[in-house]
């Protein structure tokens, strides 16, 4: 499989070339504002004159019209793995899913698939109890909250039997709301990524935690991603149909 990476010469872009080898992976080239010498590094989709099977995404919403652009001349299955798109970004994303494959997730970990799937299951046997949900990233992440910590308040609102108040933070006098989820972000140094859903309860607690210590786990989760579009007809698809594929 020849894989052509969006953000090659980012911080991900870095662990999905490392990564692609032990996968039988080859990286044919990427789209960067940057060059690498390694492989070829083009600025313009326009330009890009190698041959690939698969894009991966890893870069940031903005430069999604040239992925589109991309994948539609190509013809060929695209994995998006940047966070932070806007409303008319998503649907652009729908569009294009209507005529290629397209795969999209917040997290490309399976051990954060395993913390929203918790999640769910905690939120609906602790009813009653507070949650609050922190995410900790490196100090050069944009968007906050995470497309992660959002990923887990859509799972808590699925087991919970109410519609959920949100707080992004909290500042000054600001006590805590019935039904209320807290979601904090935290930035600071080279944090690969940190989540915690806390159930707060009387006299107990519990939470969950998924820590990420390299940015390796997001890579290989991209790269089997993309191995798995490789049999798929045109359409949106998430980490619960790979992991459906995986283990049943």
């Amino acid at each position: 499989m020849n894989i052509f990476i969006v953000g090659i010469c980012g911080k991900m872009g870095r662990a999905l070339t490392e990564q692609a080898l032990a996968h039988g992976v080859t990286v044919t080239g990427g789209l960067d504002r940057d060059s690498s010498a390694l492989y070829p590094v083009f600025t313009r989709a326009d330009d890009v004159n190698v041959p690939f099977d698969v894009i991966i995404d890893f870069s940031r919403p903005q430069t999604l019209p040239k992925v589109c652009a991309l994948a539609e001349a190509r013809r060929c299955p695209c994995v998006l793995a940047t966070t932070g798109y806007s409303e008319k970004e998503e649907e652009q994303i729908a569009a294009l899913s209507k005529s290629v494959p397209v795969f999209k997730s917040a997290n490309m970990s399976i051990g954060v698939q395993a913390l929203a799937y918790l999640t769910e299951k905690a939120a609906r046997i602790l009813n009653g109890f507070d949650i609050e949900i922190v995410e900790r990233h490196h100090n050069q992440k944009e968007d906050a909250p995470s497309g992660t910590a959002k990923m887990l308040c859509s799972a808590a609102e699925k087991g919970l039997p109410y519609a959920p108040k949100y707080a992004f933070g909290r500042e000054g006098i600001a006590p805590r709301e019935k039904n209320e989820i807290g979601v904090h972000a935290v930035r600071g140094g080279t944090e690969a990524g940190t989540h915690e859903v806390c159930f707060y309860g009387h006299d107990e607690s519990l939470i969950l935690t998924h820590r990420a210590t390299n940015r390796t786990v997001f890579a290989d989760g991209a790269l089997r991603a993309a191995r798995f579009l490789l049999a798929q007809d045109a359409g949106l698809y998430g980490m619960h149909d790979l992991l459906a594929a995986t283990f049943g």
